[in-house]
């Protein structure tokens, strides 16, 4: 007797459930991947959010401090404009002069402060002024000289922070001793600095030649910079 051929079902449906779990794999391969994904945009999308908002509030810190300082400096420029007018309208200046005048001691406030400590090297100016000097002391000039350092100096015309800058120079005189020692003294009580560092005397009482040795004094103009501040 022949035998009775199986079933097929079973094969079949061993089929299907393979199949089956194919695809759930391949769903599960395809939702951790997409999650794998959105995980990783995740935490970059959010470091460089976080980086942002650092940045944000760095920027909003730094104009804070700008807006504060800029409060400041328009509190002060009232109140340096009171000061100055009050140093200038004085109805005597430092010197005891009067504001208004045109003596040797006269001028305001303002004018014999620049007098003092001019703002830029100006031999010429200077020769002028110690010429002045010494024949306000009936003095006669035999010389004044010393380098004019214009061209060399012209990179000093302002500075962000002006130091006082030296000015030598030498100047020889003939007069008397009475006026010779008045020169000297007229140098020492100068609104504009002197520093005599070497002297030297010849001749008679009547008669006295004098050699002088000196420097005065410049400062440069301070610049007042706009500067851009980068927020890292």
């Amino acid at each position: 007797m022949a035998g009775k051929a199986k079933p097929s079902g079973a094969n079949g449906r061993g089929s299907i459930k393979r199949i089956q779990i194919d695809k759930s794999q391949s769903t599960m391969l395809i939702v951790a991947g997409v999650a794998a994904f959105v995980l990783a945009f995740t935490l970059v999308g959010g470091k460089a959010l976080v980086s942002q908002i650092m940045y944000q509030n760095r920027v909003i810190g730094a104009k804070k401090v700008a807006v504060q300082q800029l409060r400041t400096n328009v509190q002060a420029v009232s109140s340096l404009a009171t000061s100055y007018k009050a140093f200038t309208t004085t109805s005597q200046n430092v010197l005891g002069g009067n504001p208004q005048g045109n003596g040797q001691k006269d001028g305001d406030n303002a004018k014999i402060v620049l007098d003092a400590l001019p703002s830029k090297y100006d031999f010429p100016a200077l020769a002028t002024s110690v010429e002045k000097l010494v024949t306000d002391q009936k003095l006669t000039i035999d010389s004044i000289s010393g380098s004019d350092d214009e061209v060399a100096q012209t990179d000093n015309a302002t500075s962000s922070d002006p130091k006082a800058i030296e000015m030598p120079f030498q100047v020889s005189t003939n007069g008397n001793f009475q006026s010779s020692q008045s020169l000297i003294d007229a140098f020492n009580k100068s609104i504009r600095p002197f520093q005599v560092q070497k002297l030297q005397i010849a001749g008679v009482q009547s008669n006295l030649t004098m050699k002088i040795e000196a420097k005065t004094y410049y400062q440069p103009g301070k610049n007042f910079n706009m500067t851009k501040k980068v927020v890292k």
